[in-house]
């Protein structure tokens, strides 16, 4: 599958309603998956954890996660993010940032609707955590498009050498 292009990543990143799966680990070691509301602004992904939530507790622990950001709708465009969290904002701070929570919450429920949900939920603070694109590693990929090749819809290493795919890719016969 081509990797996204930078523009079709921000593209991604900025499209209303997608959700990002979070993943942490917890005190055991074992994996924590959670989807979450984000923003992407300023090349970085911007996520509010609530106090209470087990995912901060990891992050607090352990700040590494890794999170998926896909759509279901062709080309299916893909990213698988790994990096390490920062809390930007500690639980409580929440008034020096609603403006960017109202903004975070706008990407999924129309604005009335958004502000209804952060008047009904004043009460329950947060955090707010950020991940630097530039200093994550970064993988994407998308079906492709166009008249790009339909070989491309897998990495080369997944086709055998004499299958209909691997053959059109080169991976077979004399080549």
């Amino acid at each position: 599958m081509p990797p996204l292009t930078a523009e079709e990543r921000d593209d991604l990143l900025r499209t209303a309603g997608v959700l990002m799966r979070i993943a942490t680990v917890d005190a055991d070691g074992d994996p924590h998956v959670t989807p979450i509301w984000f923003i992407y602004e300023e090349d970085r992904l911007w996520f509010t954890p609530r106090a209470g939530s087990d995912w901060l507790r990891h992050l607090r622990a352990h700040p590494r996660f890794a999170c998926v950001i896909d759509e279901t709708a062709q080309p299916y465009r893909k990213l698988v993010i790994e990096g390490e969290a920062e809390i930007v904002h500690e639980v409580g701070e929440d008034e020096v940032w609603r403006d960017r929570y109202r903004r975070i919450a706008e990407r999924y429920v129309e604005p009335a609707g958004a502000l209804a949900y952060i008047r009904n939920t004043i009460d329950q603070p947060r955090a707010l955590c950020a991940l630097t694109l530039a200093e994550a590693r970064v993988r994407s990929w998308r079906m492709p498009v166009a008249d790009e090749p339909r070989s491309g819809i897998w990495h080369r290493r997944y086709y055998g050498a004499e299958t209909t795919f691997g053959a059109e890719a080169g991976l077979g016969g004399d080549s």
